[in-house]
């Protein structure tokens, strides 16, 4: 029988956070109950529900009938209250520079269509969300991993970035706090790195701060504040600091200090409108969260370091494991320093979830280089179900040393 095969664009995909949820869902379907630290959902775990006056104006709205179609922008309400929040981190944002999408990932598509082509360059760092190695290829791009210096808190590679840039990178991504590693770039990294860039006046900086609000170091700053050169495409939204992942609403803000964006900004609200719009509900409960009271988020994040500092602590009792402490995000980007599993990541994840039904990442999957031999760890389950897990870890290590 004849087959139709897929694109070798879309066959070439690889998304490791969801890609070991296949293995994991057949053990839960044979009556495995697995502990899941894979995937950054803060709602999946106890303690961190989506806060109720957001739930409230996502409900009212559709009570409302206000359920249809809306400017494919994004709602000129919503705009200018995200405008403000950029102001107040500081730039001088307006609600024409923001552009409401479906989450940060659609932001990312329509960006990288808009301003990618065939042998142009993305500079991302390494390790890195997996989508900004996977979606340039389908636009005829590619990318090229920078450095994170993993003995130094995963700071930047300066000299690596210096000798990666060229005519052909369009894109440099900056991810502020990192996922996978949970670092922290701050104010004097940025200058330097900005430095760099005004060489190169071909290329946007993507300032991916999604998990901005989440930052335990408090060195966390604006990339777009740092610059009245370099053009900046801010990437933020519902998800991680606002609690609502599934609700799938995230924005891109273009700081263009000296006005050099005009076709891509063409291109970008050119896609936007052939795509209709993101959900209007939902831009309305991000609305409420931005406008009405962040109290809240105080006591948030000062559970999320809490369960952070008790991984913190455990790995550092557990002979095969060592970690350099996150400063943002809720995630952790442990090494595997046991000879069996420093090189072989993946399969410890593997044979991990199968043995103990603990689900990490292996940090390949993260970068085939730049990640290998570590695993990304997400630390937002309660105290209790972490210490299980890691009692479970280190029954697994010890086993199999001795083996």
């Amino acid at each position: 029988m004849h087959h139709i095969s897929a694109t070798k664009r879309a066959l070439n995909i690889e998304y490791a956070i969801r890609d070991v949820v296949v293995p994991a869902t057949e053990l839960e379907a044979q009556g495995h109950t697995i502990i899941k630290l894979n995937i950054g959902d803060p709602i999946a775990y106890p303690g961190l529900p989506t806060p109720s006056h957001m739930v409230e104006a996502f409900s009212q709205a559709l009570a409302d009938g206000r359920n249809g179609y809306s400017p494919s922008y994004g709602l000129p309400e919503l705009r200018e209250a995200i405008a403000n929040d950029e102001r107040d981190k500081g730039w001088l944002a307006s609600a024409d520079d923001v552009y409401v999408c479906h989450g940060v990932t659609e932001a990312l598509q329509v960006l990288f269509q808009a301003t990618l082509e065939e042998g142009n360059q993305v500079l991302a760092p390494g390790p890195h969300y997996p989508p900004y190695m996977a979606y340039p290829q389908m636009y005829g791009a590619e990318t090229i991993e920078y450095r994170l210096d993993s003995g130094d808190g995963w700071s930047l590679d300066f000299d690596d970035i210096e000798a990666k840039m060229n005519e052909e990178v369009r894109l440099f991504v900056l991810i502020n706090p990192n996922n996978p590693t949970g670092a922290v770039v701050g104010q004097d990294d940025i200058d330097k790195l900005l430095e760099i860039l005004q060489r190169w006046p071909k290329c946007i900086l993507v300032a991916d701060e999604i998990y901005d609000g989440l930052d335990f170091s408090n060195n966390q700053v604006s990339a777009a504040s740092r610059t009245n050169s370099t053009p900046v495409v801010v990437l933020n939204g519902v998800s991680k600091v606002y609690y609502a992942p599934g609700w799938r609403i995230g924005y891109m803000a273009i700081h263009d200090p000296t006005s050099v964006l005009g076709s891509v900004r063409d291109g970008i609200e050119r896609i936007l409108r052939s795509r209709l719009c993101a959900s209007t509900p939902a831009q309305l409960g991000f609305l409420a969260g931005l406008q009405q009271d962040r109290s809240w988020m105080k006591q948030y994040s000062d559970t999320v370091k809490e369960r952070r500092d008790v991984c913190l602590s455990r790995i550092a009792e557990i002979e095969g494991l060592e970690v350099e402490a996150p400063e943002g995000a809720f995630y952790m980007f442990v090494r595997l320093t046991d000879e069996r599993w420093k090189n072989n990541d993946k399969q410890f994840v593997l044979q991990l979830l199968h043995e103990e039904h603990v689900l990490l990442v292996h940090g390949s999957g993260f970068s085939r280089e730049k990640g290998k031999g570590h695993v990304r760890l997400v630390f937002l389950p309660d105290v209790a179900t972490l210490n299980t897990a890691f009692d479970r870890i280190d029954a697994f290590l010890q086993r199999h040393r001795n083996a």
